[in-house]
């Protein structure tokens, strides 16, 4: 399937370039690129709905919703009691698995693969520092074995999220190298202790922040993002996102490969000054259906896995689908898994973007594969839209730092 930013009608795209439209990026120059292809994630078994939402919520610090905390909790306590008797079941083939991206850090180089994730801005990796009944199979970084590591004295992290849980360290100045790119000096903050739901994936071994450096938690002094350190030495101070749906996406740094993408680039103004690349929609659409005037305003966020949007378009949404409901046993809007959902399509600027309706089927919520955890849920008290992976995944998007706007390019699917 190809998916396309066409023009929108006339009084959409009125408002839609009502303030001035970011144009293209220049990219002649050649001092530096970099890309990198995601590896798949051994230990990932299967999509859970009510846990990727939680986990949403969590890492914005919202209240967890009560339906959906419970939700959680059920998941977790069966899936202890399957471990302690031997009977887990798999089914990986079946469903989106989780992909990382492989990293090096200090000097020799240690290995370790972590989660890019543009709603963030610290590096943090499981460390030697953490107590040893919290590493469960991760990767570790050893400061001591990296002659050019450096502790930043009287620096500490801390991310605290949503059900009170957090992670927290230590910040060491080391080298870090992510495909072709390295960065001397670079703040790595190895984590003393890791939320339960890292803990929990064995083959995660941390996370590169690709947001703004204004909201690194680094005390007393914030430090910048890799991203930050290495853009003025790249072709353009810009990378690329082309996730993908059940394979490996890649990232690339400095350059936008013409061959990612076809038709022309949709751009839209960024504004940084929460820390996330967040912009704002100008409406959308249901279906076949015209567009909506509704501004949504949101980030493009790599790290969160669904789309969550304002009550009022997700219910609209959820009423253009036969059996579609809130199950309060599931914390979120489920629908038959057939026939097929109706395509969700989001404005950008003067260009739609179309989340077909089998990528919003996130994950089925019954081992009859009868109904369907919805990938379009609320973002009710998170203060904030959210266009996660099941929207990015649709698109090539350029994440250009240097003209502060997020361009959205067509791709097969």
């Amino acid at each position: 399937m190809l998916i396309y930013p066409t023009l929108l009608t006339a009084a959409f795209a009125a408002t839609a370039t009502a303030a001035a439209i970011p144009g293209p990026v220049d990219t002649t120059s050649n001092k530096g690129t970099a890309s990198l292809v995601q590896v798949r994630n051994p230990n990932f078994e299967f999509r859970h709905g009510p846990l990727a939402l939680a986990k949403a919520y969590q890492k914005f610090g919202a209240p967890i919703p009560e339906d959906l905390r419970a939700a959680v909790a059920r998941f977790r306590q069966g899936r202890n009691q399957k471990r302690q008797t031997g009977t887990v079941e798999t089914d990986a083939e079946k469903h989106d698995v989780e992909y990382l991206t492989p990293i090096s850090i200090g000097t020799p180089p240690q290995n370790l693969i972590v989660d890019f994730d543009t709603g963030s801005s610290d590096l943090w990796v499981f460390s030697t520092e953490m107590a040893a009944k919290d590493i469960k199979g991760q990767a570790v970084y050893d400061p001591n074995n990296s002659s050019t590591s450096e502790k930043l004295q009287g620096s500490t992290w801390q991310i605290t999220y949503g059900d009170g849980s957090s992670s927290s360290g230590d910040v060491y100045l080391d080298t870090v190298t992510i495909g072709n790119l390295t960065v001397p000096n670079q703040a790595v903050e190895a984590a003393t202790k890791v939320s339960d739901e890292f803990t929990d994936d064995a083959n995660n071994d941390g996370l590169l922040g690709l947001g703004f450096s204004s909201i690194n938690t680094v005390q007393p002094t914030p430090q910048n993002t890799f991203f930050d350190n290495i853009k003025n030495n790249l072709d353009a101070p810009l990378f690329t996102a082309d996730l993908k749906h059940g394979a490996p996406g890649s990232y690339n740094f400095g350059y936008i490969d013409p061959a990612a993408y076809v038709g022309n680039i949709s751009w839209t103004p960024v504004d940084s000054s929460q820390g996330f690349w967040s912009f704002t929609s100008p409406g959308y659409a249901v279906g076949t259906e015209a567009m909506r005037n509704h501004s949504i305003s949101g980030i493009a966020d790599t790290g969160t896995t669904l789309l969550l949007l304002p009550k009022s378009v997700v219910k609209a949404y959820y009423e253009e689908i036969q059996g579609a409901q809130y199950d309060s046993n599931q914390g979120g809007y489920v629908f038959p898994c057939s026939p097929t959902p109706p395509d969700f399509v989001f404005g950008v600027s003067d260009g739609i973007v179309t989340v077909p309706g089998d990528m919003v089927s996130y994950a089925p919520v019954d081992s009859a594969n009868q109904d369907c955890f919805g990938g379009i849920q609320s973002d009710t008290g998170i203060g904030f839209s959210i266009f996660g992976d099941v929207a990015l995944k649709t698109s090539f998007v350029v994440f250009d730092a240097g003209g502060l706007q997020l361009g959205w390019g067509a791709k097969n699917l």
